[in-house]
C-alpha cells in the first residue's frame, strides 16, 4: 500500500453544524484537519503540480462543505468532507478529523472532535 499523503492540518472556519437551535442560526467555529493519500512518485519527480493534488483546490471544497452546508452531527460533516474528496480528487484513502472547540457541553475541554478513515473504491 502507498505511504504517501498530503496532510491539511488546522483548517479553519464557521459552520452551522449541531443539534440546538442556535447552532443551527449562528455559526461557531470548526477545525478540519484532512490526511490524504496518493502516489506522490510522479509529482516528486515532475516538480507539476498537473501530477499531484491543488492545496487551495482542497481548501475550498472543505470550506464549501463546512460554510455552506448544515449538519445535525459532526460525524455526517465528516463523512461529506470524506465523500467529496474521495470523488473529486485521485486519492486512495482520506483520514477527516472534524474538531467542535465550542461544543454545548457544560465543563472545561479543549474540543469535541471526530475522526474518520475512508477508501477510494
Amino acid at each position: 500500500m502507498n505511504r504517501d499523503k498530503i496532510i491539511a492540518q488546522g483548517m479553519q472556519f464557521f459552520g452551522c453544524h449541531g443539534v440546538l437551535p442556535e447552532e443551527k442560526n449562528r455559526p461557531q467555529p470548526f477545525l478540519v484537519d484532512v490526511e490524504m493519500s496518493l502516489d506522490l512518485a510522479a509529482a516528486g519527480r515532475s516538480d507539476n503540480l498537473a501530477d499531484t493534488v491543488s492545496y487551495d483546490e482542497i481548501f475550498h471544497a472543505v470550506r464549501q462543505i463546512v460554510e455552506d452546508r448544515s449538519f445535525n452531527l459532526i460525524e455526517a460533516l465528516a463523512e461529506t468532507i470524506a465523500e467529496t474528496l474521495l470523488s473529486g480528487f485521485p486519492l486512495q484513502e482520506v483520514e477527516v478529523t472534524v474538531y467542535k472547540p465550542q461544543a454545548p457541553v457544560e465543563g472545561k475541554f479543549n474540543y469535541f472532535a471526530v475522526k474518520i478513515k475512508r477508501f477510494s473504491q
